[in-house]
């Protein structure tokens, strides 16, 4: 949110107010005097007036996770544990997935409270690929890599899945590399050829890989760096 409209929001302050404020450099946010009603202002975000604190701000949590099968990709679920039951972290409902799996799918997940930093990692528009270990029923074909290139019709949603990259690793084993990863796709997307998905496992969203130090059902914070590369 704009830092003038912050300001506008809260009872003490009108719009003229506001712009005096700004002006004469008395709003700092995260301790620094900011002028350009235009400054962003997050729920992360320190914003004081005058030295008074009107938003003391949080901090902002990411955590990588190893992700077992039998578990849910929910925050809260009556018959099922879920990832979060995982954590061992204080205030978890303010927590949310970025990028679910489904039950019995392994490996990386990234738990956050920051919406933006989730949001940038997930959607279709960043083009950030997900990149999962693909285990078969049947062998894995050559024309299976052409046609995940071109995009495979789903039929029910009347889509075509974005171009996506496949390594063959052995008869029945690949690396799939996707964009969307939604509607149950790499299952899907082998199902066109009616070979049945016996393994997912995923080792990276966008530029973070799964840390091979962390077993099943093991997890840790982000480091900055980590962070920042989203």
């Amino acid at each position: 949110m704009r830092v003038d409209r912050f300001l506008s929001n809260l009872p003490q302050f009108n719009r003229k107010q506001v712009r005096l404020l700004l002006v004469e450099r008395r709003v700092t946010v995260e301790g620094v005097a900011v002028s350009d009603p235009h400054h962003d202002v997050r729920e992360f975000s320190q914003v004081c007036v005058d030295g008074e604190i009107l938003q003391a701000g949080k901090p902002a949590r990411y955590f990588m996770l190893h992700k077992p099968q039998g578990c849910v990709s929910a925050t809260s679920d009556p018959q099922h544990s879920t990832v979060l039951d995982l954590l061992d972290e204080p205030d978890k409902a303010e927590l949310h997935i970025a990028g679910r799996l489904d039950f019995n799918t392994t490996g990386l997940m990234l738990i956050t409270n920051d919406g933006q930093w989730s949001r940038r990692l997930t959607q279709p528009q960043t083009k950030l690929p997900k990149v999962y270990h693909v285990q078969t029923e049947q062998d894995i074909g050559p024309q299976y890599a052409v046609t995940f290139a071109a995009g495979v019709y789903f039929a029910f949603e009347d889509l075509t899945t974005q171009p996506a990259e496949l390594e063959l690793l052995g008869p029945r084993t690949a690396r799939l590399s996707i964009i969307e990863g939604r509607y149950h796709q790499v299952k899907r997307m082998f199902g066109h050829f009616d070979n049945k998905v016996i393994g997912l496992h995923r080792e990276r969203m966008g530029p973070l890989v799964l840390d091979a130090s962390l077993a099943p059902g093991q997890y840790r914070p982000l480091t900055d760096e980590e962070i920042l590369k989203v």
